[in-house]
């Protein structure tokens, strides 16, 4: 059982910190700015942006203190992302969560402390932005508003970081996104044994639309073709812009037949689709190439060349289908 309180939507906070890849990230000016100001706000000696993962805590950024991170059941802001709002520990020694933890009576000697969640446009909290004192004190409530403010700042930095990998059109990941969370994923279903599906998709003469229509209509059917996927999906699968037209929907703990399922539900409703295009005569079609995870699979790349070889099979055999290959296949 661990040692650290957890939060409702742990496992999908967790994907949800894993796909800001924010690793490369660590010591960023722009971060360290936005702590500097923390500090001069609180006149603390130390300010911290933190990230809770399953069994540590890392800083983005830091000042103030010199470890890069700590475990989680030593994490002050493990007990931030329980919450909404900023957590203020007036003296940590007289308060029962924290009056024996390391971090109080060891270096860095933590008494007063306040952390405010950093929340991502899904609701979770990937960490919190903190400012700690050597010693006990009260903020008062301007300086509280001051730190949500300063947090937001904090989840806007981190958000145009994780957009620059997304693709401006549809909002979406690209695909060298799908590539490193797709072999996080493949390795998960693996020691868990645990399916894993892999769609593939294109949109059937996407270059007449942009042709006889523009790009403007073209790019509103990406849009539309990549909320229709998302709305097919729960939150914790992903949903990837391959290139031009092709899209990947990776589900997670989902078995061919039921993928299947959403895969021929996916062709159906694109049909259906709104466009400039509704009365002309002409219809949205979607070609797409299924796999799942077998006992021969060794990495994610032998799903993704399956799934693109299921997919050139669905165009060669007419297009407006789902092939499915599996790995005995």
């Amino acid at each position: 059982m661990a040692s650290f309180p957890i939060p409702a939507d742990e496992q999908e906070r967790l994907r949800d910190l894993e796909r800001h890849d924010l690793k490369g990230h660590a010591d960023d000016p722009h971060f360290d700015r936005i702590l500097t100001l923390a500090r001069s706000l609180y006149q603390t000696p130390i300010a911290v942006i933190s990230l809770v993962e399953a069994d540590r805590q890392w800083f983005l950024s830091r000042q103030g203190l010199t470890v890069r991170e700590t475990p989680r059941e030593q994490a002050f802001c493990g007990h931030t992302i329980l919450g909404d709002e900023v957590l203020v520990v007036p003296d940590a020694l007289a308060d029962e969560r924290f009056s024996t933890n390391p971090l109080v009576t060891g270096d860095p000697h933590i008494r007063f402390y306040a952390g405010a969640p950093l929340r991502t446009p899904d609701g979770h909290k990937l960490g919190s932005l903190c400012v700690i004192d050597r010693e006990p004190r009260q903020p008062s409530p301007e300086q509280i508003d001051q730190l949500k403010l300063l947090a937001d700042l904090v989840m806007r930095e981190i958000e145009l970081r994780r957009m620059s990998h997304h693709c401006p059109v549809t909002g979406l990941p690209q695909r060298t996104l799908l590539h490193k969370l797709g072999t996080k994923e493949f390795e998960r279903a693996l020691q868990h044994d645990l399916p894993l599906s892999l769609l593939c998709i294109d949109l059937d003469n996407f270059r007449l639309i942009n042709n006889r229509w523009g790009h403007p209509a073209g790019d509103q059917v990406l849009r539309d073709v990549s909320q229709l996927c998302r709305s097919l999906l729960p939150e914790h699968d992903l949903v990837v812009r391959m290139g031009n037209s092709e899209f990947a929907l990776l589900m997670l703990e989902r078995d061919s037949d039921s993928a299947l399922q959403i895969a021929e539900q996916l062709r159906e409703s694109v049909h259906h689709l709104p466009g400039v295009f509704s009365h002309s005569g002409y219809q949205l079609q979607i070609s797409g190439g299924l796999t799942s995870r077998t006992a021969g699979d060794t990495s994610f790349n032998d799903l993704l060349h399956r799934a693109e070889h299921a997919l050139d099979l669905a165009k060669t055999n007419g297009r407006d289908q789902i092939s499915r290959l599996m790995g005995a296949d």
